[in-house]
């Protein structure tokens, strides 16, 4: 509550939505390939006979292995949004603190702060940001903070998917029969809630990687494992599940309305495919 009413004070309503073009575009062949892989490999993994957990969290790790080629540049351009009105906002904040200091101030310590009066907000586009990164840093640069991408999703997915398995095989009539598609819509959100949390410490290390503007005395960090060792240091362990509820929030009724687009077939319905000819194909 208190970072929504400083976002709100500081930025405005628009604040609240930085970087939702970013995700508009991307989410949805994200989550496709994410879905479509794990469903791939979960039925190469079951010719061998029984599909065991082990194999089902093997497939989920192979899913989230494969969504990271989305996910990456996705998140990164979505925090450099994100950031952009947060360092706009320390920065108008600074003049301030300059001659604070000079009337006989001894500190003044600028973390994540939104403490300020409105004003105007540096814009920036996805466009403009990819263009730069890609003139500064190459191609690699959309893809700063794969590993920590990786450590992320990889956990989510063997967490998820076979969590989703087993709930939305409860609510099906028969063993063959299809489960409800408000079931469906629970399992995703129940599945999702667990493994959001489950891997929000990696979520953190991975957002303050990927952060390339700092603000005043903001750390910087120098791969996983000196984030790790700077936020354990700085901020206690505590600081590894900052946002945790919020991305609970977030993810369960994401990946809620997924499964069901997914399982009542919407993808399928407005291409011109039905299960009958897709299967005869």
């Amino acid at each position: 509550m208190d970072c929504l009413l400083k976002t709100l004070r500081s930025e405005g309503r628009s604040g609240m939505y930085r970087g939702a073009a970013v995700n508009l575009t991307l989410v949805t062949p994200e989550k496709a390939i994410k879905l479509a892989a794990n469903d791939f490999f979960r039925h190469q993994l079951s010719k061998d006979g029984k599909l065991t957990v082990f194999k089902e969290m093997l497939a989920g790790c192979c899913a989230g292995m494969c969504q990271v080629t989305i996910t990456t540049p996705m998140e990164m351009l979505k925090i450099q949004m994100q950031d952009a009105g947060r360092i706009a906002a320390q920065q108008r904040v600074m003049p301030n603190v300059a001659t604070a200091l000079k009337m006989g101030g001894t500190s003044a310590v600028l973390c994540r702060s939104y403490n300020t009066n409105p004003g105007p907000v540096m814009r920036l586009s996805a466009t403009r940001i990819t263009r730069e990164l890609l003139k500064t840093k190459g191609f690699s640069g959309l893809y700063k903070g794969l590993g920590a991408t990786l450590m992320r999703d990889i956990p989510f997915s063997v967490v998820y998917f076979p969590l989703f398995a087993h709930l939305h095989q409860l609510g099906r009539p028969s063993p063959e029969g299809p489960a409800p598609f408000y079931w469906s819509f629970m399992s995703g959100c129940l599945a999702g809630c667990v493994a959001a949390v489950t891997v929000s410490p990696c979520d953190v290390v991975k957002t303050r990687l990927q952060s390339l503007k700092k603000g005043a005395n903001e750390e910087t960090y120098n791969g996983i494992v000196d984030c790790v060792r700077k936020i354990l240091k700085k901020e206690g362990p505590g600081a590894f599940l900052k946002g945790a509820s919020c991305r609970a929030l977030v993810i369960a009724p994401l990946f809620g309305i997924a499964q069901v687009v997914y399982f009542v077939g919407v993808g399928e319905i407005l291409l011109g495919y039905t299960p009958h000819n897709i299967y005869s194909s």
